[in-house]
C-alpha cells in the first residue's frame, strides 16, 4: 500500500516516470495521470506521445500545467494519482513569471487535501554544475527547495538512477 504521498526523484531519462507508473499501477487504485508538460515543439510532442503510448488506455489523464489543485481535489479514495512532473510544473511557473513560493504553497495544500494517494515525480537537479545564467540558477534553487519540502512530507521517497530504485525514506510496497 502506498503512503498518502510518495516522491520519486531522478535525473533526466533516469527511468523515474516508468518506475512511478509501476508504483501507481501496483497500488490497486484506478490510475490518474496529472500531466504538467506542455508541448511547445515537435520533440516534446513526440515525447508526450511516447509516454501516453507507454501508459495505455487504462489511465485517466488530466492536463494540468499550472494548477493541479482542482484535479487533486477531485480525486477519490479509489484512485491513485501520478503527478508527472513537479519539475515541469515549476518550470511553467517560473517561465510565466509566477511567484514560486505561492504556487508551491497551493500545490502542497492540494496534495495534503487529496483523498487519493499521490505519487509525485521530480528531477533531482543538484548533481550537476552550477548553471551559467540567473534564471537557471533560480530554477535550480527553487527545484531543490521544492524537492526538500515534498520529501519532508512524503512517506516514501525513492531515487531512480539507470532505472534502478534506491529507497531514501520509507519502504517500497
Amino acid at each position: 500500500m502506498l503512503p498518502r504521498l510518495t516522491l520519486v526523484l531522478g535525473g533526466a531519462a533516469s527511468g523515474k516516470s516508468a518506475f512511478a507508473e509501476g508504483l501507481v499501477l501496483g497500488s490497486g487504485g484506478a490510475p490518474v495521470y496529472l500531466a504538467t508538460a506542455q508541448a511547445h515543439d515537435d520533440e516534446m510532442r513526440a515525447k508526450l506521445r511516447r509516454h501516453r503510448a507507454r501508459r495505455g488506455p487504462l489511465w485517466r489523464t488530466v492536463e494540468t500545467p499550472h494548477d493541479p489543485g482542482p484535479a487533486l481535489g477531485a480525486a477519490t479514495a479509489g484512485e491513485t494519482v501520478l503527478l508527472d512532473c513537479a519539475t515541469m510544473w515549476l518550470s511553467n511557473h517560473l517561465l510565466a513569471g509566477s511567484d514560486p513560493a505561492r504556487a508551491e504553497a497551493a500545490l502542497v495544500a492540494a496534495l495534503e487535501g487529496c483523498a487519493a494517494p499521490v505519487v509525485v515525480v521530480s528531477n533531482e537537479v543538484g548533481l550537476s554544475v552550477v548553471p551559467e545564467n540567473a534564471l537557471a540558477r533560480r530554477f535550480r534553487e527553487a527545484q531543490g527547495a521544492l524537492n526538500q519540502r515534498l520529501a519532508a512530507r512524503a512517506g516514501l521517497v525513492v531515487l531512480v538512477a539507470a532505472g534502478l530504485p534506491l529507497v531514501l525514506k520509507g519502504a517500497l510496497p
